[in-house]
C-alpha cells in the first residue's frame, strides 16, 4: 500500500535530534472553521482562528519540511485505508461509540456514513458530518463532531522507537483522533501500537509530553494531560522489556493552558543544546515546588529519585547538552513568548530546527547560540538551501497558528529518523 510515488518507510524514532527522514501531518482544514465563540473552549482554543492566515502560515511550515523528508498527510492516508470494507466499517463503528449514540441511532447513522465514498467519508471523519435537519439555533449542528484539533499530530500518537504509543488523551473532544492514528499505523505502516488505556483505564498519556531522548532515555512530562499513572505504565512497560533505561519527569503546572505539555517548556535543539523554559530549570515562578523525577529501571527494579531540574538530570545521566533560555534574559518576555509557544522547537536534525519567528528575543537567544535564522518563506521558494547550513533554525511567520495553542513540535509527528 502507498500514496501515489511516495515510498514506504519503517516505523523508527531513537532520539529527537536524529536526521528526520518521514513525519505525518495534517493541513488545518475546514474543521478549524467549526469553531465557534460559544464551543471554541470545549475545544480546547481560547479563540476562534482566521483560517486564510492559518493556510498562509502552515504552508510555510510544511514547505521547509518538504523540502526535508518525506512527509504524509493524515487525511491522504485516511482515504486510501477507507477503500477497505473491514477497515471503514470499523472507524464509522468506533466513531460513533465514542460519541455516545445508542443503538438505535448509531444503525441509521451508520448507514449514511458508510453511504459516503471513500474521499466523503475522510472528510466526515475529520471535519464532521452536519445534520441534516439542525435548526439553525441549537449546538447539535454535528452528528459527528469535527476534530479541531487534528494538525496537532503530536498529541494523539507518538513513535516510540520501533512501534507507536496510541495516546489516551485526556479530553473527550480529542479522543476519536486516536481511532484515526490507530488505524493508520497498524493498517497502513504496518506497526505494533500500544497504549496506556489497556493497562489502566485512568492512565494517560500525550505526545507533546513523551519525548524520545536516545535508546535508553524518555523525558516526560506530567501535568493536566498526561498523568501519573500513565508514566508508571511506561516504566512498567519498559521495565520488563529492558535492562537498564531511564524516565525524567518534569512535573507542570495545571494552569494556565500554555503549559500543557513538557514540548512548551522544553525541547532538544541537538545532542548538545535545549530550549528551555527559565522558570522551569529555576524552579520559581509558575514551577515553584515542582518536582523532577529520574525513574530507573535496572534489572526489572524501578526506582525513584529527586534531580534539580531537566537539565541537570540530564548531566547526572552523562549529557553534555547546555540550555538556551527561550524568551532571552527578561523574565517578562520569558513569560510572553512562552505563551505562543516559544519554546516549542522541532528538530530536523542535529542543530537544525523549525519554529516560529514572532518570538524574536528566542530566535535572538538562537542567533547569539550559532544558529544560521533562515526565513521559511525563502527555504520554500528556493532562495536559501538549508541543506548548507551546519546549524540553522528554519523560522517561519505565525500570528494565527500560535493562537490554536501549538507550535513546530505539536504539528509533526516524526515516523523515522537516522540512529
Amino acid at each position: 500500500m502507498g500514496i501515489g510515488n511516495k515510498k514506504m518507510c519503517k516505523v523508527n524514532v531513537t532520539s529527537e535530534t536524529g536526521r528526520l527522514r518521514a513525519v505525518l501531518l495534517h493541513r488545518p482544514g475546514v474543521e478549524i472553521e467549526r469553531m465557534t465563540p460559544l464551543n471554541a473552549a470545549h475545544a480546547l482554543y481560547s479563540d476562534i482562528l482566521n483560517k486564510p492566515i492559518v493556510d498562509g502560515e502552515y504552508a510555510n511550515f510544511c514547505g521547509v519540511l518538504e523540502r526535508w523528508a518525506d512527509t504524509y498527510y493524515v487525511e491522504e492516508i485516511l482515504e486510501e485505508l477507507l477503500h477497505d470494507t473491514g477497515i471503514k466499517m470499523q472507524l464509522v463503528s468506533d466513531s460513533l461509540l465514542l460519541e455516545g449514540y445508542d443503538t438505535p441511532q448509531a444503525s441509521v447513522l451508520m448507514q449514511q456514513l458508510l453511504d459516503l465514498d471513500h474521499v466523503e467519508l475522510a472528510k466526515a471523519l475529520i471535519e464532521g458530518f452536519e445534520n441534516p435537519v439542525w435548526d439553525r439555533v441549537s449546538e447539535n449542528r454535528y452528528l459527528l463532531k469535527p476534530l479541531y484539533n487534528l494538525f496537532f499530530t503530536r498529541d494523539a500518537s507518538s513513535t516510540v522507537y520501533d512501534r507507536v504509543l496510541v495516546n489516551s488523551m485526556s479530553f473527550d473532544v480529542r479522543k476519536r483522533e486516536n481511532l484515526i492514528y490507530d488505524a493508520i499505523f497498524r493498517h497502513f505502516f504496518k506497526v505494533d501500537t500500544f497504549n496506556a488505556m489497556s493497562w489502566d483505564h485512568e492512565a494517560r498519556t500525550e505526545g507533546g509530553d513523551v519525548q524520545i531522548a536516545s535508546k535508553d532515555l524518555l523525558c516526560i512530562g506530567q501535568g493536566i494531560r498526561t498523568n501519573a499513572k500513565g508514566i508508571e505504565y511506561l516504566a512498567q512497560t519498559f521495565a520488563k522489556e529492558r535492562k537498564h533505561f531511564n524516565i525524567l519527569v518534569q512535573e507542570l503546572p495545571l494552569e494556565p493552558e500554555s503549559f500543557i505539555h513538557l514540548d512548551m517548556v522544553f525541547t532538544f535543539l541537538g545532542q548538545h543544546e535545549c530550549m528551555a523554559f527559565e522558570p522551569m530549570l529555576k524552579k520559581n515562578g509558575l514551577f515553584a515546588g515542582k518536582h523532577t523525577t529520574l525513574i530507573s529501571i535496572d534489572n526489572g527494579k524501578i526506582s525513584y529519585r529527586e534531580v534539580d531540574n531537566m537539565v541537570k538530570g540530564l548531566h547526572q545521566l552523562g549529557w553534555d547538552i547546555d540550555p538556551i533560555i527561550g524568551g532571552g534574559n527578561d523574565p517578562w518576555n520569558q513569560l510572553r513568548e512562552q505563551w505562543h509557544s516559544g519554546s516549542n522547537f522541532f528538530a530536523l536534525g542535529d542543530g537544525k530546527v523549525v519554529g516560529y519567528r514572532r518570538n524574536t528575543h528566542t530566535i535572538d537567544a538562537l542567533d547569539k547560540a550559532g544558529f544560521a535564522v533562515l526565513k521559511a518563506e525563502d527555504i520554500v521558494s528556493g532562495k536559501v538551501d538549508m541543506k548548507s547550513y551546519d546549524k540553522f533554525v528554519a523560522a517561519f511567520p505565525g500570528s494565527e497558528l500560535p493562537r490554536a495553542g501549538g507550535g513546530a513540535r505539536c504539528m509533526t509527528m516524526p515516523i523515522l529518523r537516522d540512529e
